[in-house]
């Protein structure tokens, strides 16, 4: 029974469970994006936020606790330096999961799981409403002579009485 044991098994030992997770967040914070399955992903994304959560505290004891779980320094720096400030209004939600079909070896469902790029606001701005514009005048439009057109037909109607005779 698995009772009170949350998180997928993944097919793995608990050890080599951990030891996965931690190269994918690893991996994940370097590159900004990694391309894995649906289950993997939905896992690291657990991950991943709270390892975002602590850069932006960003105190030692945090970088300690990153230190933990990402597999190599530079990450955790960049990290602290670069990924957290970016997301320092936004209250959670740092990465995208995006399906993108079925492996063709064993059919699995594979996940593109990224950070999100775009700046989050906490209250959307209201518009306000446009005013309403003066009427424009309608843009003049040039016609062609009439004396052309009553040319062009003259011809045709004289054609069509030579043919009646």
């Amino acid at each position: 029974m698995r009772h009170n044991k949350s998180g997928r098994r993944l097919g793995r030992n608990s050890s080599h469970s951990k030891a996965m997770m931690r190269n994918m967040v690893t991996s994940l914070l370097y590159l900004g994006q990694i391309k894995t399955t649906d289950a993997r992903a939905k896992e690291l994304r657990k991950l991943a936020e709270k390892m975002i959560t602590l850069g932006k505290r960003g105190d030692l004891h945090a970088r300690r606790q990153a230190l933990q779980v990402i597999m190599d320094r530079k990450v955790v720096g960049k990290l602290f330096e670069m990924v957290a400030p970016r997301y320092k209004d936004r209250p959670g939600g740092y990465t995208r999961i995006i399906k993108l079909g079925h492996r063709a070896g064993d059919n699995a469902s594979l996940s593109l799981i990224e950070l999100v790029e775009e700046e989050f606001t906490a209250k959307p701005k209201k518009k306000a409403p446009a005013p309403a514009k003066a009427a424009a005048p309608a843009p003049v439009v040039e016609e062609a002579p009439v004396e052309e057109a009553a040319a062009e037909e003259a011809p045709a109607a004289e054609a069509e009485d030579k043919k009646e005779e």
